[in-house]
């Protein structure tokens, strides 16, 4: 089980403290302890932490926070997607390209091309926070029996 963690600072608020999100991302070792990803916005207003358990891809290209290759787009996830490859086959027919084996990716590229919608496609346990810089916009889901926490 992987942790996941978002801050989001709305308005004219303070900048997201990155010691604040660093004490609760390295809080939730015991979930995560395969590795480590911290993001920050360039205008520092959001921040998306992630502890890794390294399940389906375990290489370095699977590690999160993950990024479209835009970088418009930035996820950290916590599940498994039991869908994952038919979703990955169907992207990959409509011109996206993969980088890793993981499920996280197929999420990126899933919304990328259907927005919140993607939720109709997915099957699985899950959790997850995808910032979306072009929208400003931070979108948060879980499965519908809500079987992983965030």
């Amino acid at each position: 089980m992987c942790g996941i963690a978002a801050i989001v600072s709305y308005h004219n608020g303070p900048r997201v403290d990155e010691s604040e999100l660093l004490k609760i991302r390295d809080r939730m070792t015991s979930r995560g302890p395969d590795g480590a990803g911290i993001w920050f916005s360039v205008d520092q207003r959001v921040g998306l932490a992630h502890r890794r358990l390294a399940i389906i891809d375990l290489s370095a290209s699977a590690s999160q926070p993950m990024f479209d290759e835009t970088g418009t787009l930035a996820i950290v996830f916590n599940g498994e997607i039991y869908n994952y490859r038919e979703l990955r086959q169907q992207l990959s027919r409509l011109g996206f390209r993969f980088k890793s084996i993981s499920d996280t990716e197929v999420l990126l590229h899933l919304y990328a091309h259907r927005g919140v919608r993607m939720l109709d496609s997915l099957r699985g346990m899950y959790a997850f926070a995808l910032w979306d810089s072009g929208k400003r916009s931070l979108f948060v889901a879980r499965d519908p029996y809500g079987i992983k926490p965030a």
